[in-house]
């Protein structure tokens, strides 16, 4: 095992010695020597300023310690490894150092959510990790715009992950432990923790990779079209895109009344169907709205097809009914996240629809080639922040 002085140990933590001796005068921390620290240590330093920073008093953590009821040897298992420690270097110095902007450097440190560091701040070991990545597409004259775009992007899926995966061990390991009355060493879990950590790495590992099969082959089809066509060998076909929004009826009035665990069971429900349905007819879901999903479909008639199976869908399941709105045309994509006209437009459309209903613009009849697709019109109509009239028409099944 390493070992650590106090100084390094302090150092490690981002503390100073001062609060090292601190803690070790509570009880908090119980070195075996008095200038000899684990990285266990480490941890419990780091997670003492945790709960002092989050308004638990230390001197009620070492009294807790002191009656057995609360332990932090938890943070010696192997699994806690991933609580970093501070690097040598500042931000100023890995800037100089790699020739990364000062302004790129820093947005490792707010993409997981943290206060923007000062140029004298140190790095994070974890942090320093991803500095490499950042250093090649730099060297190679990315522009620094795109990369802070895919820094926070990492930034964000992964704190989604992260939270959700916390938010399981929770409801699955803390809390039966608590009602179970187990002693505060067992609560923790040590021994399934250092089997879950890894396997959990894993699955989000090969997870991440057939999104970027998925995502590569999709750069390479556009590639491959374009030096065809520039070669006159194939003519691209212009197709614009369809945005899509569904919205349940009623659905805040449903979770007032019969609370969180129903709304949550509502959106697994929800997310199970329209995840099946959108990604079979080519499509994706880009962000859920509380009471809805937005949707991006390369092509209208397939997302229409694909509209129409998740409102038959939801009512087959017993939830409140949905409506929906599709409207084709150009947008823009940044940080995983569409934007403009097109997609302000089938919001509005979502809107106007009735429960059960999927209305569309003439743009995606007019791109639709779907067979067993037909339009019902409704004609020219005014919609909440849209100049003009719009011309809907509602989509059923021939």
């Amino acid at each position: 095992m390493t070992w650590y002085t106090r100084e390094r140990a302090a150092e490690q933590a981002g503390v100073e010695q001062s609060d090292l001796d601190r803690l070790v005068d509570l009880g908090i921390l119980t070195p075996d020597e008095p200038d000899r620290f684990s990285p266990g240590d480490v941890r419990r330093v780091m997670m003492a300023r945790s709960l002092e920073d989050a308004g638990i008093p230390l001197d009620g953590v070492a009294d807790a310690i002191r009656r057995g009821a609360l332990t932090l040897a938890f943070l010696d298992a192997a699994s806690y490894e991933r609580f970093a420690a501070f690097a040598a270097e500042t931000f100023q110095q890995v800037s100089d150092r790699t020739g990364i902007p000062m302004e790129l450097l820093t947005s490792i440190r707010e993409a997981v959510g943290m206060a923007p560091p000062s140029p004298d701040d140190r790095l994070r070991e974890d942090e320093m990790a991803i500095v490499p990545f950042i250093e090649i597409q730099v060297s190679e004259g990315f522009r620094p715009a795109a990369i802070e775009r895919l820094v926070r992007g990492q930034g964000e899926s992964t704190r989604r992950i992260a939270e959700q995966e916390a938010a399981n061990w929770y409801s699955e390991v803390i809390e039966p432990a608590i009602a179970a009355g187990k002693d505060p060493e067992e609560i923790g879990n040590a021994d399934l923790a250092d089997r879950y950590a890894p396997a959990a790495e894993q699955a989000v590992l090969a997870m991440y990779h057939a999104h970027q099969t998925r995502a590569w082959t999709a750069n390479l089809i556009e590639g491959f079209e374009t030096l065809l066509a520039q070669a006159g060998i194939h003519s691209r076909l212009q197709r614009l895109p369809a945005i899509c929004f569904l919205d349940i009826s009623g659905y805040t009035r449903l979770t007032q009344e019969r609370g969180d665990e129903a709304a949550a069971d509502l959106a697994a429900t929800l997310a199970r169907l329209v995840q099946r349905s959108s990604v079979r007819h080519g499509g994706k879901p880009i962000k859920w709205l509380g009471d809805g999903v937005m949707f991006h479909f390369p092509d209208p008639g397939p997302g229409v097809r694909a509209a129409l199976e998740m409102v038959d869908g939801l009512a087959a399941a017993g939830l409140p009914p949905a409506h929906v709105g599709l409207h084709a045309g150009p947008v823009l994509y940044q940080e995983g996240d569409y934007f403009g006209q097109t997609v302000n437009l089938s919001a509005r459309i979502a809107d106007y629809a009735r429960p059960g209903e999927v209305l569309v613009s003439q743009a995606v009849v007019d791109a639709a080639r779907e067979d067993g697709i037909a339009f019902a019109d409704i004609g020219p109509v005014e919609l909440k922040g849209v100049s003009g009239t719009v011309h809907l028409l509602r989509a059923h099944p021939a």
